[in-house]
C-alpha cells in the first residue's frame, strides 16, 4: 500500500505539469489561429507598400463583415499590401477621414508612394479585395 501512494505523489507533478503544458500549448495554437489585428494608426502610407484603409465605425455592422473579408484577403496578399483602419471617433481615425473627406464604411487604397488611388464604400468581399489592390 505504501507503493501505491508513492508513485501516486510522484505521477502528480508530472501530470499537472504534462496538462500545463497541454494547455499552454493550445492557447498559443488558438491564438496562431485569430487573425491578426489592424493597425489604426497610418504612418506607414506612403512608405512604397499600397495601403488599404478601411474606415471602421464599431456601431456599423457592415464594419464587422468588412474587416472579415479584409482578413481574408490578407491572408492571401500576405506583406504586400497593408491593411489599415481608421476608427471613426478616434484623434487620428478622424485626421486620416477628414484629409480624404471620408465616409464611415468606406474603402480607401493608398499606391506605394501615398497617393490615394481607388476609394469604394463597403462590403466588398476578399476576391473583390485582392483584385481591386492589383
Amino acid at each position: 500500500m505504501g507503493n501505491q501512494h508513492l508513485n501516486g505523489t510522484k505521477r502528480g507533478p508530472w501530470m499537472a505539469i504534462g496538462v500545463s503544458l497541454a494547455v499552454v500549448g493550445l492557447i498559443a495554437l488558438l491564438l496562431m489561429m485569430m487573425p491578426k489585428g489592424f493597425k489604426a494608426t497610418h504612418e506607414e502610407i506612403g512608405k512604397g507598400t499600397p495601403a488599404l484603409v478601411f474606415v471602421y465605425d464599431p456601431n456599423l455592422a457592415v464594419s464587422h463583415t468588412q474587416t472579415e473579408q479584409m482578413n481574408e484577403a490578407r491572408g492571401h496578399l500576405g506583406d504586400n499590401v497593408l491593411f489599415l483602419l481608421a476608427r471613426v471617433g478616434t484623434p487620428e481615425g478622424e485626421q486620416l477621414i477628414a484629409k480624404y473627406r471620408a465616409g464611415a464604411a468606406e474603402l480607401l487604397l493608398f499606391d506605394g508612394s501615398g497617393k490615394l488611388v481607388k476609394r469604394q464604400l463597403a462590403v466588398q468581399d476578399a476576391n473583390q479585395l485582392m483584385r481591386w489592390v492589383r
